[in-house]
């Protein structure tokens, strides 16, 4: 196991902070980390009762372009996992769930973040009016899990927690 022997704040975000930490290996030798320490987020896969699936449409600065994806937000300081989930989904497609269930909860990029993404199915929802943060642009989709599948197979979905929460949706926790 790595041992942190110091860490600097490199840079202290909205959402995220970016550090440098100086570790000490196994073997005695030591290194440097770049690490994005972050709070946490959640996706959820919104089910209509017809059994489409909401999904959200927008561009992604990072990405360089529009992606499709599950409604995914970042959780607040304080805030109850669960509490976020109902919260990001009013936001982004304006439904409000009746229902929500946990998928699962992993790293999303264990490698230099400490990003754990929570994944939750959402059913019986009701049209509530969505509220999205001023600085998101967000158009909501509804489709047939097939169509949602065949276009992760054909790579046209490129986001992860997208590929994770569909793919998983039927999981037992």
């Amino acid at each position: 196991m790595e041992k942190t022997i110091n860490s600097k704040l490199i840079h202290e975000g909205r959402n995220f902070s970016f550090l440098q930490d100086e570790v000490e290996l196994p073997s005695g030798r030591r290194t440097y980390r770049n690490v994005i320490r972050h709070p946490g987020a959640v996706a959820i896969v919104p089910v209509l009762p017809d059994g489409r699936i909401v999904l959200v449409r927008q561009y992604r600065y990072a990405a360089g372009k529009m992606l499709l994806e599950l409604p995914a937000g970042t959780l607040e300081p304080g805030e109850a996992i669960e509490d976020c989930v109902r919260r990001e989904l009013v936001e982004e497609t304006g439904y409000e769930a009746g229902e929500v269930k946990r998928i699962l909860s992993c790293f999303m990029a264990p490698g230099y973040s400490s990003e754990v993404i929570h994944f939750y199915v959402a059913r019986n929802l009701k049209d509530v009016g969505s509220a999205p943060e001023p600085d998101e642009e967000i158009s909501v989709e509804a489709m047939e899990l097939s169509e949602v599948l065949k276009l992760i197979e054909e790579n046209v979905i490129e986001d992860a927690k997208t590929m994770v929460g569909i793919l998983t949706m039927n999981t037992p926790t």
